[in-house]
C-alpha cells in the first residue's frame, strides 16, 4: 500500500489538474482588457439626413443601418462638430486640440493673408496653419503606444494638400489607404457611365445593386486583418462629399421617383430645386448607410478571437459622427437642407455645427436620446478613459472625458465635468474666415454669435438666440432656427457672454479677421492707416520704414515661405518687431525663399508689403512668391 505522506503531493497535483481547466473557462469569458475603438467620420453629412434625427419635417433619406444603430447606444441631439468646415474638425477630433487653439481654423491655409477682391472685400481673413503639426500626439499615437493597432481609411486633408506632410503614417497609423472610391467624379457626367456587374468595372455592382467602394473595401480589410488583436480604426469616408455622383443608377431613380423629380439633361451638373429634393445627394446617404451596414454586420456576426463565444460587437465602441454641418450648396446645385436649423457648412450657425452622432459599446445602454451638449473635442479624451489609455505626458485636451456619462447616465448633463470640476455648460467656435468672419459662444441655453464684418455690413455685431428652455429640469426647445435675436432685448446678457467670449479665445492666442485698408466701403479710421516706404534685407534681417498716418502700427508679422515657386507653396507665420513708430524688423528664418510683412494699427487693419490683387494673381495663376519680396 502507498505510503500516506507520499500520496499527499500527488492528489494535491490531481486537485489543481481538476481546478485548471474551470480557471482556464473562467479566463476565457473574461471581456479582454483592451476593447476595440471605431470611429466613423462622415463629410459633410447634416444633421437632418439621418432618418433617426427626424424632427419636424420628415427626411427623405433612408438609413436603416444608421437607425438600427442608434437603438443599440446612445442618440446626441446635441452634438456639435468643432468646426463648420472638413480640415479643423478633423485636425481637432484627432489632437483633441480646438481649432482656435491650433490656428487651424479652415481648409487650404498656409496662405498670405489678403482679401479675395482688393476694393470689394472689407474683411480678410488672419493667416491660418495649413496642417496639423507632426509633432501633435494624435489619438493614434496615444493608443498606439498602449498596444493598439492602428487603421486609417478614406479622407485625411489635415495637410495642405490630401497627399502633403503629414500623413497618416507619420502621425501614429499602422495602416493607411486614401483611395476616393465611389467618390471619384463620373465621366463624361453623373447621368452616364453607370456601374455594372460586370467583372471589369472598377465600381461593379453587388448583389444587392450598390457599387464597389474602395474606401469601405480598405477599412474592412483592416478590420479583418486586425481584428485578432485590439484595434483602432479611423474610417473617414468621402461620403458625402460633393461631387454630387450616385454609380447605381437603381438607386438614383429609386430617390427621383420618392422625391417626385424628373432628371433631365440639366441636371447632369446642375440641381436648382430647394430643400431635400436632390436625388443624388438622397441616393448617397442611402449607399453610406448601406457601407456602415457592412461593417455593422461584420462585428455583430464576427467572433472575437480574443473572447471566444463573444462576437466583435460586445467589445468595440463604435462612434459615428460628421466633421460638420450638412452642405446646402453652391451656386450651381443645392446639396441638402438643415432645416430648422440656419444655414449650413461654412458657418457658425446651428446648421453648420450640429451634427449627428451615435455612440455604442460595452457598458453603454441602448436606445437611448439624449440632450446633453457634446463635442467632437471630447472623442480623444473619452477614448482614452473607456480603453484605460493613459494620457501623453504633457497633453491638454479642448475638450472633455464624457465617458462618465456614457456609462453611467447619458442624458445627465451634470456628469461632464471641467477640470475645476464645475458642470460644463460652454462651448465656442471660431471660424474668422470666408464669408463668414464669425466666432460663436452657447453657455447653457443661449447662443451668442459675433459679426466682425458688422460695420461694413449694416448688421448686428452681436446675435443672441435663447436655443432651449431648461427651467423646468427639461430642455424645451425654443429657438433653435435661431430666427429671434435677442441682443437688444437682453443687453447685459449679451454683453457677458461677449467677454466671455473674448477670454477663451485670447486665452487661446486665437487670430482674427482684419479690415482692408483698400476697400471701397467707407470704414472708420480707414483714412488712418499707414504707407509703407521701404524695405531693405541685410543678411537674415529685414527693416521695413513705414510713415504713420494717425493710427498706431501695434504689431506685425512675417509670412514667409520655405518652398517658392512650388506647386504647393507653404506660408508660415512669425512675429515681427515694431519700431519707434517708423520701421518694422522681422528675422528671415533659415531656408526663407520669399516673403511679406503685415503690418496691424490701432483699428485693426492690415497693410501688406507687397500688396496681394487676389484676383489679377489668380487671372494671371501666378503663386503668391511672383507678388511677394525674395530673399538675396
Amino acid at each position: 500500500m502507498m505510503n500516506r505522506h507520499k500520496l499527499a503531493p500527488v492528489c494535491a497535483l490531481l486537485s489543481v489538474l481538476c481546478v485548471l481547466p474551470a480557471t482556464l473557462t473562467s479566463a476565457a469569458s473574461e471581456r479582454p482588457e483592451k476593447p476595440n475603438i471605431i470611429l466613423i467620420l462622415t463629410d459633410d453629412l447634416g444633421w437632418q439626413d439621418v432618418k433617426c434625427y427626424d424632427i419636424d419635417e420628415p427626411s427623405p433619406m433612408e438609413t436603416p443601418n444608421l437607425d438600427a444603430l442608434a437603438k443599440k447606444g446612445v442618440l446626441f441631439w446635441q452634438a456639435y462638430s468643432p468646426a463648420p468646415t472638413c480640415a479643423p474638425s478633423r485636425a481637432a477630433i484627432l489632437s483633441g486640440d480646438h481649432p482656435a487653439r491650433a490656428q487651424m481654423t479652415h481648409v487650404s491655409g498656409g496662405k498670405p493673408p489678403r482679401p479675395h477682391h482688393l476694393t470689394r472685400w472689407s474683411m480678410l481673413s488672419p493667416w491660418y496653419s495649413a496642417r496639423m503639426p507632426a509633432e501633435t500626439v494624435t489619438i493614434a499615437e496615444a493608443l498606439k503606444a498602449d498596444g493598439y493597432t492602428t487603421g486609417h481609411s478614406g479622407k485625411w486633408h489635415v495637410a495642405m494638400n490630401h497627399h502633403g506632410y503629414p500623413q497618416p503614417e507619420d502621425q501614429g497609423f499602422d495602416y493607411t489607404r486614401n483611395s476616393r472610391g465611389v467618390q471619384t467624379g463620373m465621366k463624361p457626367d453623373r447621368l452616364t457611365g453607370f456601374a455594372s456587374d460586370a467583372p471589369n468595372d472598377p465600381y461593379r455592382l453587388d448583389a444587392n445593386g450598390f457599387p464597389f467602394d474602395q474606401t469601405h473595401e480598405d477599412a474592412m480589410t483592416f478590420l479583418k486583418d486586425n481584428h485578432d488583436k485590439p484595434f483602432f480604426l479611423y474610417y473617414a469616408s468621402w461620403l458625402v462629399h460633393a461631387p454630387l455622383v450616385m454609380r447605381s443608377e437603381a438607386l438614383l431613380r429609386k430617390y427621383e421617383a420618392k422625391l417626385g423629380v424628373t432628371l433631365t439633361a440639366e441636371h447632369a451638373d446642375t440641381w436648382k430645386q430647394d430643400g431635400q429634393t436632390n436625388p443624388f445627394y438622397c441616393a448617397m446617404v442611402e449607399q453610406l448607410d448601406y457601407y456602415l451596414g457592412g461593417l455593422f454586420d461584420y462585428l455583430d456576426t464576427t467572433e472575437d478571437s480574443r473572447w471566444p463565444g463573444h462576437k466583435l460587437a460586445e467589445n468595440t465602441y463604435v462612434i459615428f459622427t460628421s466633421d460638420n454641418g450638412g452642405m446646402r450648396g453652391n451656386r450651381d446645385e443645392n446639396f441638402t437642407d438643415n432645416t430648422p436649423l440656419s444655414k449650413g457648412k461654412i458657418s457658425v450657425m446651428e446648421g453648420g455645427t450640429r451634427v449627428p452622432l451615435i455612440i455604442t459599446g460595452p457598458g453603454i445602454a441602448g436606445n437611448v436620446q439624449t440632450d446633453v451638449m457634446v463635442n467632437g473635442l471630447d472623442f480623444y479624451p473619452t477614448i482614452l478613459s473607456l480603453v484605460g489609455a493613459p494620457v501623453p505626458e504633457g497633453k491638454q485636451f479642448d475638450g472633455l472625458d464624457i465617458a462618465s456619462l456614457l456609462l453611467e447616465n447619458p442624458k445627465d448633463a451634470s456628469l461632464i465635468r471641467t477640470a475645476e470640476d464645475a458642470v460644463r455648460d460652454t462651448m465656442l467656435w471660431h471660424f474668422p474666415n470666408s464669408a463668414a468672419l464669425e466666432s460663436s459662444i452657447r453657455i447653457g441655453d443661449y447662443k451668442l454669435v459675433r459679426n466682425y464684418q458688422h460695420l461694413s455690413a449694416n448688421g448686428s455685431e452681436l446675435e443672441l438666440y435663447r436655443l432651449y428652455n431648461s427651467e423646468s429640469g427639461a430642455q424645451v426647445r425654443v429657438d433653435i432656427e435661431e430666427a429671434h435675436n435677442l441682443a437688444d432685448a437682453m443687453p447685459e446678457k449679451a454683453q457677458l457672454m461677449n467677454q466671455k467670449l473674448t477670454g477663451l479665445l485670447t486665452e487661446m492666442e486665437a487670430s482674427y479677421p482684419y479690415w482692408n485698408p483698400n476697400s471701397s466701403d467707407a470704414l472708420p479710421h480707414q483714412e488712418a492707416v499707414c504707407k509703407v516706404l521701404s524695405a531693405k534685407q541685410n543678411g537674415n534681417e529685414v527693416v521695413v520704414r513705414y510713415r504713420g498716418n494717425g493710427a498706431k502700427v501695434v504689431r506685425a508679422n512675417l509670412i514667409y515661405t520655405l518652398n517658392g515657386g512650388e506647386q504647393y507653396e507653404e506660408w508660415f507665420r512669425a512675429p515681427a518687431v515694431v519700431k519707434n513708430g517708423t520701421a518694422v524688423v522681422a528675422t528671415l528664418p533659415a531656408g526663407t525663399t520669399h516673403y511679406f510683412i503685415n503690418l496691424i494699427d490701432e483699428n485693426n487693419f492690415l497693410v501688406s508689403y507687397p500688396e496681394i490683387d487676389e484676383v489679377k494673381r489668380t487671372k494671371a495663376k501666378q503663386t503668391f512668391s511672383t507678388v511677394a519680396l525674395s530673399v538675396k
